[in-house]
């Protein structure tokens, strides 16, 4: 793992900017703790990707530590293969997260539209994740939530790393850390025990796996059953499983990121041991960090990349738990409450943390 500069003290709490700032278009996307808002802001007109998340529900979750540390991470990570961080501020009820907009849908919004991806396609997202990760890794930080949801396609065909939620700093004693997704979360964080970047690998032999063969390798309908067949059986693609359009090297390179064992997987050294496998041989990686390289995917324009369903629905949480939401929609009326949230302004023309981190 690389060394983490991250500078200690609290950002800038002085609000400069608020929700008046911008104009709220439509929803394009949700998750755990509310909606997220495709936004224009006002003074400029650019246009962003906003996630607007419910206090109440992030307190009935016990989410308080999740939330204001993917805010922490975002302050202090820049880079052009991750989806970056603009803004963040809060209300009473509400905090409110300032994105890069990204139109071209995430991955797994985009296999469910298309059914498989190719080869060549597969490769180059791959590539993406992995140029991605190596910044994460280099700077100390695993994702530990690599799957095809928290990967957005910007409007060039190029793969972005989002959802910070459950990324943490490194450190050789994180066994309890065990918060993932199950199916693409690694055998040895899933068994709770310590674990490393090859964590997030074991994630991108699962995506890659997912793409190549149309389903998961290891699939049940609890962590239990999927932590069981892990236990059971180690995955591997035969030959005479490889689709005709599909090479021996990429089965190659799946079967040595999917190994149970991380110290039999690729990755588990870096990442160059990753872009060296022949699955890669010839690839243009410095003509790709430059974003120089045409991607085999353009996602089609002149369709929505998002679920439009979503705007259908006055609600869409209304099946949460509504008496541990009441309860903790009660509890934001006291300071002690709203004190949790303190520290989460962020104004990337005020604040400076990401000059540790960031690269151009």
């Amino acid at each position: 793992m690389g060394s983490c500069n991250f500078k200690s003290e609290e950002p800038d709490t002085t609000v400069s900017i608020s929700k008046t700032h911008f104009q709220f278009q439509y929803v394009i996307g949700k998750g755990g703790f509310g909606k997220v808002w495709r936004v224009e802001l006002k003074r400029t007109r650019e246009i962003f990707a906003m996630k607007e998340m419910a206090k109440a529900r992030i307190l009935a979750k016990k989410s308080v530590n999740s939330v204001l540390n993917e805010r922490r991470l975002l302050s202090m990570l820049k880079h052009p293969f991750i989806v970056n961080m603009k803004y963040a501020f809060q209300d009473r009820d509400n905090l409110y997260l300032v994105m890069d907009l990204l139109t071209g849908g995430d991955l797994r919004f985009q296999l469910g539209k298309h059914k498989k991806f190719t080869e060549e396609q597969t490769k180059f997202f791959v590539a993406c994740i992995i140029i991605g990760l190596e910044f994460l890794h280099t700077n100390g930080v695993l994702h530990r939530d690599i799957k095809p949801e928290n990967l957005v396609l910007d409007n060039r065909g190029y793969v972005r790393i989002t959802d910070f939620g459950i990324a943490r700093v490194w450190n050789p004693d994180n066994a309890k850390d065990t918060s993932g997704t199950p199916g693409y979360m690694a055998p040895e964080v899933m068994c709770r025990q310590n674990h490393g970047v090859a964590a997030d690998y074991f994630a991108v032999g699962i995506i890659a796996y997912e793409f190549m063969c149309g389903r998961r390798p290891y699939l049940g309908k609890s962590r239990k059953e999927i932590r069981d067949q892990i236990l059971a059986r180690q995955v591997q693609i035969k030959r005479n499983e490889i689709p005709e359009d599909w090479s021996v090297e990429a089965a190659d390179f799946i079967n040595k990121l999917v190994q149970r064992k991380p110290t039999n997987r690729l990755g588990l050294n870096g990442p160059t041991e990753v872009k060296e496998h022949p699955w890669f041989k010839d690839f243009e990686w410095a003509k790709l960090a430059a974003r120089s390289l045409v991607s085999p995917f353009i996602p089609n324009q002149s369709d929505e990349n998002f679920d439009m369903r979503l705007q259908l629905s006055d609600d869409p949480w209304k099946d949460a738990d509504s008496e541990a939401l009441q309860q903790s929609a009660t509890l934001l009326n006291s300071n002690t409450a709203q004190n949790l949230f303190a520290g989460y302004f962020f104004d990337i023309n005020q604040n400076s943390q990401t000059d540790n981190l960031s690269t151009k």
